[in-house]
C-alpha cells in the first residue's frame, strides 16, 4: 500500500495555523501529520490523493497565510525505524499510563499500566491530544466485564488500554489495511486476546451486538455522520467518549449528541483539541 506524503510549508507558521490545516486536510482523507517548525507533514493514501488547490482546500485563497506545497511517493517502509529515529518517544499518561515501544529500553518502575505499541502510518502513540485525552478518559472509567467499540481504532492502543482495565471483549474498526495489520500486531505485543479487530467503517455496525462503552477518535464530519450508527448499538446507560475535533467544533457535536438523548457528561480539552464523554440515557 503505497502512500503520499505532502511537505506544506506555512507562512506564518503558529500553532493556529497548522491546527487549521490540519483540520482542513483530515477531512480530505489525510491521516497522520507530523508538524514541523516551517509547517506540516501530511500523509494520505494514494489512491485518495488528489492535487491541494484553491477548489479543495480554500484556505490557500486566504490572505492570512502563504503556503508552499510539495509532494513525494512513500513506498511500504519499516515505520518503527523512522518514528525510532526520529519522532516517537515513551510517554506517560496520567502518571497510571505508559506508552513506549518494544525499542525503548524498559522502565525501572512499572507505571500500572504499560502499553507496547510500534506504530506503522497509524494514528495513536499517545502523543496526538485526541490520544492523550482519550486515554485520560478510560483511566477514569470502570470498563469490568463491559463490552467495548473502539471505532477508528489505529495502532489499537484504546482497546488494549480498555482490556488492560479489565474490559471482558473489545472491538476494534479501522477502515484502513494498514492500521488494521498494525493493531493486530500489537495486541500481540502487548498479549491482549481478548480484543478483535475488523476492517471497515461504522456500515458493519449493522450487525454487531450493544456495548457498554463506545470510543470513537476520529474527525468530526465522519463523528456527526456515524453517532446514530453508535447509537444503535449503544445499551441504555452506555458511555460514549468522542475526540479528534476542535474546540470550535463543541456546539455542533454537543446538539447532535442531544438529539439523540445523549447525556453531556464531561469535556477535557488540550491545546484546543476537546475530548468529550456522554451517557446514552
Amino acid at each position: 500500500m503505497t502512500y503520499k506524503k505532502i511537505n506544506i510549508k506555512i507562512a506564518p507558521a503558529t500553532e493556529a495555523s497548522k491546527e487549521i490545516f490540519i483540520a482542513l486536510l483530515s477531512e480530505l482523507g489525510y491521516e497522520s501529520f507530523l508538524e514541523s517548525q516551517e509547517g506540516l507533514e501530511a500523509y494520505i493514501l494514494e489512491d485518495l490523493y488528489r492535487p491541494l488547490d484553491e477548489n479543495n482546500l480554500p484556505i490557500l485563497n486566504s490572505p492570512e497565510f502563504t503556503a508552499e506545497i510539495s509532494v513525494e511517493d512513500l513506498e511500504e517502509k519499516n515505520w518503527n525505524e523512522e518514528w525510532e529515529k526520529n519522532y516517537f518517544k515513551p510517554i506517560l499518561i496520567g502518571n497510571e499510563c505508559l506508552v513506549r515501544s518494544s525499542f525503548h529500553e524498559k522502565p525501572s518502575q512499572a507505571p500500572k499500566y504499560e502499553i507496547l505499541i510500534n506504530p506503522k502510518m497509524s494514528f495513536g502513540t499517545g502523543y496526538h491530544e485526541t490520544t492523550s485525552l482519550m486515554i485520560q478518559f478510560i483511566l477514569e472509567r470502570e470498563v469490568d466485564g463491559q463490552q467495548i467499540l473502539d471505532m477508528g481504532c489505529g495502532t489499537g492502543i484504546l482497546g488494549i488500554l480498555a482490556s488492560m482495565k479489565g474490559a471482558k471483549q473489545v472491538l476494534g474498526i479501522d477502515i484502513d489495511q494498514w492500521a488494521r495489520e498494525n493493531a493486530i500486531e500489537n495486541l500481540q505485543l502487548n498479549h491482549i486476546n481478548n480484543m478483535d479487530i475488523k476492517l471497515g467503517d461504522a456500515s458493519l455496525l449493522r450487525e454487531m451486538p450493544e456495548f457498554d462503552t463506545i470510543l470513537a477518535n476520529i474527525n468530526r464530519n465522519i463523528l456527526l455522520e456515524d453517532m446514530p450508527r453508535y447509537n444503535e448499538v449503544a445499551k441504555k446507560g452506555a458511555t460514549i467518549i468522542m475526540s479528534g475535533f476542535y474546540e470550535e467544533d463543541f456546539d455542533k457535536i454537543n446538539k447532535k449528541a442531544l438529539s439523540l438523548n445523549w447525556e453531556h457528561l464531561s469535556v477535557k480539552e488540550q491545546n484546543k483539541w476537546v475530548a468529550l464523554s456522554y451517557r446514552k440515557k
